[in-house]
């Protein structure tokens, strides 16, 4: 259920605060968009792909994964935030990092969509800022797809021959195993493919 508030009672936003329950809430131009934990499964994935991708992307390149951080327009820090599942950031953009949140686009963001979330919502602001790709996996199918910035839009990037997306921004690759479990690898290193999920 969704819900609209014009106006938020401070009894409330001190609650969310005292209790933890701001923890995933995220400001649109202003406005508060309030979204509750996300479930187990979600958590379970998220955790997942974070290993790997601190284990087999960012150890080879230099890279840095981070797990739900804020990532705000330029200079616009804290009225207008969203916050990805995680963010992949190359060398080239360590200087956006201000620790509690990114001044700026990362390299990657990455969404697991789960029912009734507003992940693709989110897009136009990733593109508006700069985000070179998303990626969104899909929470119960494990289905992924990979967006990448053109001409001012996310796009779609379409699978080669064998199901195989391909991250231009990080040579990652991504698909659907026959298991139906997410499976990534490291370029075309076969000893890095894992199925997670």
């Amino acid at each position: 259920m969704k819900g609209v508030m014009t106006e938020v009672p401070p009894h409330l936003l001190a609650w969310r605060r005292r209790t933890g329950a701001d923890a995933f809430d995220e400001m649109w131009e202003g406005v508060l968009h309030m979204t509750p934990s996300p479930s187990r499964s979600h958590q379970d994935l998220v955790a997942c792909m974070l290993v790997w991708l601190r284990e087999h992307w960012a150890v080879s390149t230099g890279g840095r994964v981070h797990l739900q951080l804020n990532v705000a327009e330029r200079g616009a820090w804290p009225d207008n935030y969203r916050i990805p599942d995680l963010v992949l950031l190359t060398p080239e953009r360590f200087a956006i990092d201000r620790d509690l949140y990114l001044d700026g686009g990362p390299d990657v963001v990455v969404e697991v969509r789960s029912p009734d979330d507003e992940t693709y919502e989110k897009l136009a602001f990733y593109a508006q800022i700069g985000v070179r790709e998303a990626w969104v996996v899909d929470r119960d199918t494990k289905r992924p797809d990979v967006y990448e910035l053109r001409d001012g839009e996310l796009r779609a990037v379409a699978a080669d021959g064998e199901g195989w997306l391909s991250s231009r921004a990080t040579g990652v690759q991504l698909r659907v195993s026959p298991e139906g479990k997410l499976r990534l690898r490291a370029g075309e290193r076969p000893d890095s493919t894992s199925d997670l999920g």
